[in-house]
C-alpha cells in the first residue's frame, strides 16, 4: 500500500470514528447529533475559524489525492520511510485519543458552540490533563497524516489547522464556557493547561 493510499485510509477511519460514529452515538443517546455548525456571524473571527477548520480537513484529504495523481510531490527533506512510519504511528495515536476524549466528554460533546445552550463542564479523564484534549488529539492526527504525505498541500493544511484550532478555542469556546460556568471554569483554567498539561493556564 502506497503512502497516499494509506493516508486516505487513515483519514477515512478518523472521519468515520471521530465524526460519523460519534454523531450517530450522540443522536442515539441524546436525540441530537451534536453538530452546532459554524460559530459567530458570517465574516466574524469565529466564523473564519470554523471555515478554516473545514478547509484544513479538506487539505488533509486532498493532499494524498493530489500526490497519488502526481500533481504534487513530497518535500524532499521529509520524504523518508522513517518519517512516513512516524506519521502513521502519530495518526493512529491521534485517532485513538480523539475517540477516547470524545467518550470522556459524554453527552456534552459538541461540534461548534451554541451560546443559548448549557452543557456540563467535564473535568474527568483526558479533560483532567488538558482543557481541549479532543483538539489536541486532532492536532496529533493532523501532524501525523501530514508526515505520511508531506507535500505542500499537507503542510499548509496542518498549519491552517493549528491556527484555526487556536482561534476557535480562544475566541469562541473559552469565552462561552466562562460565561456559562463562571468561577468553576475560571478555576479549571488556572489548574489545567489549554492543550497540554501545564501550558496555557489562565489567571496565573
Amino acid at each position: 500500500m502506497t503512502a497516499p493510499v494509506l493516508a486516505l485510509v487513515l483519514f477515512a477511519v478518523f472521519t468515520l470514528l471521530g465524526f460519523g460514529w460519534r454523531s450517530w452515538l450522540q443522536r442515539r443517546r441524546t436525540g441530537s447529533t451534536g453538530f452546532r455548525g459554524l460559530s459567530g456571524r458570517v465574516g466574524s473571527i469565529e466564523w473564519f475559524a470554523g471555515v478554516g477548520f473545514v478547509v484544513a480537513l479538506a487539505a488533509a484529504f486532498f493532499a494524498p489525492v493530489l500526490q497519488l495523481a502526481g500533481v504534487v510531490s513530497p518535500l524532499g527533506i521529509l520524504h523518508a520511510p522513517q518519517i512516513q512510519l512516524t506519521g502513521i504511528a502519530l495518526a493512529v495515536v491521534g485517532i485513538g485519543a480523539t475517540v477516547y476524549a470524545q467518550a470522556d466528554m459524554g453527552d456534552s460533546w459538541r461540534i461548534g458552540v451554541d451560546p443559548s445552550e448549557t452543557t456540563t463542564l467535564v473535568r474527568k479523564g483526558f479533560f483532567g490533563l488538558a482543557r481541549n484534549p479532543i483538539f489536541t488529539a486532532m492536532l496529533i492526527f493532523g501532524f501525523g497524516i501530514a508526515l505520511v504525505t508531506p507535500n505542500v498541500v499537507a503542510i499548509i493544511g496542518f498549519a491552517l489547522l493549528v491556527l484555526t484550532v487556536e482561534v476557535q478555542v480562544r475566541v469562541a469556546e473559552e469565552p462561552y464556557l466562562l460565561s456559562v460556568h463562571g468561577d468553576a471554569y475560571r478555576d479549571y483554567t488556572e489548574s489545567v493547561g489549554r492543550f497540554v498539561p501545564g501550558f496555557g493556564l489562565i489567571g496565573r
